[in-house]
């Protein structure tokens, strides 16, 4: 009899990454493939069917390294705020525009103005920015003839599950960073829809990650024919599973091109709490796991971090001694420092005689530890002191960054995972396809 297997999937900014995970939770292989986004003067964006075919190229290279074995459940977690405009017929009528690019700014003006800004941040969790899908669907609706033949939005996720032969729902942790959802109720918000011109279906019925979707369509992923599909909702959220760190008391730390810091909370959070929250930086939504919803801040930190590799020349045969040099190097960095680190213009300020490449680099690190550290204190205020802080990503990966994360944001857990979220979203297809009965028996890092 063949073993049973999981396939996690992870859409990330920069990379997509798969897993091949074992029913008793190790990762057996990875995959992975660069994220084909094209650079426009706003920031970026990609055909839609891309994000298909990299979700497959990233899962094939996974199984290929697994002898042997039989695929029964597939999930996709993904970043948020990008997504698929499509017609009646499933096919893409305008570009998926990345979550970053700077399109919808005056449109988010319109909704503060029109809608109510504290309206809707208590009504959503979300600050108003050019960040959610609701201002970029209405740039969309203005500016891009052929969207206003879209009838359905699906996130990234949602999508790619979708194309892999999976029913059309909205996962959501991932609907929570729409602009859509109404955070208390868990429905569409009427009058955000009518606000950006949006059909009334615009967006499929919401459900939790780990709901079954569907079946894998045959010959996608070699040994995963009918394998049952899921969405395992917005990364950050979803790599915490994956790390396992789920619960009330953790503080989950996850480092890729963007740096989340995410805190389960018993629902509902009140009005007033949120609006600090939201001050602070910290967002509210669904979380992946059941019966919570989530306190996320993020930012920028490894798109921070990586302008200042470009600005060093430092490619990456040369991380280890640039990582060695910023330890070396006094804390402080000898009183150099980086103002507005995540901002989209960043000053290095302190230029002393001796400055050199290992202490402009911790400077930075430095200084994104620090904005972590501020998120820390928004949600710990929300929320109470957390009871561990466990940290994972591909940032930290890196020996510096994890020792400058420890002296500024004090100890943490480095649970031994590869891919967090991909594992995380394999899990969730372990629920949807029956193997465990909730994420309270989902098997632990090992």
């Amino acid at each position: 009899m063949l073993r049973e297997l999981l396939l996690g999937i992870d859409v990330g900014t920069t990379y997509c990454k798969a897993a091949v995970v074992s029913l008793e939770g190790r990762e057996l292989a990875h995959g992975r493939a660069r994220t084909p986004w094209r650079a426009v003067p706003t920031g970026a964006e990609l055909d839609p069917r891309a994000l298909i075919e990299v979700a497959l190229e990233a899962a094939r290279a996974a199984i290929t390294r697994v002898p042997g074995g039989r695929v029964i459940g597939i999930g996709v977690t993904s970043m948020a705020e990008t997504g698929a405009l499509i017609d009646e017929h499933g096919e893409p009528v305008a570009p998926a525009i990345a979550w970053h690019d700077a399109r919808g700014e005056d449109e988010a003006r319109q909704l503060a103005t029109e809608l109510g800004e504290e309206r809707f941040m208590i009504r959503t969790g979300l600050p108003v920015s050019r960040l959610c899908t609701l201002s970029k669907y209405r740039w969309l609706l203005a500016h891009h003839a052929e969207a206003k033949r879209g009838r359905r939005w699906l996130n990234v996720s949602e999508w790619v599950v979708h194309g892999l032969g999976g029913e059309q729902f909205a996962e959501l942790s991932l609907a929570s960073r729409t602009g859509f959802l109404d955070l208390q109720s868990g429905s569409w918000w009427d009058e955000a829809l009518s606000w950006a011109g949006a059909p009334r279906d615009l967006l499929p019925p919401p459900v939790l990650a780990g709901t079954p979707m569907g079946r894998t369509r045959p010959g996608l992923v070699e040994r995963a024919d009918g394998a049952v599909l899921t969405v395992g909702g917005h990364d950050h959220p979803c790599a915490s599973v994956g790390a396992g760190a789920i619960h009330p008391g953790d503080l989950f730390d996850s480092n890729g091109t963007a740096e989340a810091l995410v805190r389960a909370v018993q629902l509902p959070v009140a009005a007033e709490r949120m609006l600090r929250a939201i001050a602070g930086g910290v967002t509210i939504g669904w979380h992946v796991v059941p019966g919570y919803w989530a306190l996320q801040g993020g930012f920028l930190s490894g798109k921070a971090l990586q302008r200042f590799l470009d600005l060093l020349g430092c490619e990456e045969s040369g991380r280890a001694a640039l990582d060695a040099a910023a330890l070396a190097a006094p804390a402080g960095a000898a009183g150099l420092a980086v103002e507005g680190v995540v901002e989209d213009r960043a000053a290095l300020t302190g230029i002393g005689w001796d400055v050199s490449p290992g202490l402009v680099w911790r400077a930075a690190l430095e200084a994104v530890a620090r904005h972590a550290a501020g998120i820390r204190r928004t949600i710990e205020a929300i929320a109470g002191p957390a009871e561990r802080l466990v940290v994972t990503g591909g940032w930290a990966r890196s020996e510096a960054v994890r020792a400058i994360k420890w002296e500024i944001l004090g100890p943490f857990e480095y649970p031994p995972v590869t891919e967090a979220g991909a594992r995380g979203a394999a899990l969730l297809a372990g629920i949807a396809a029956g193997v465990y009965s909730g994420v309270e028996q989902l098997p632990p890092p090992a």
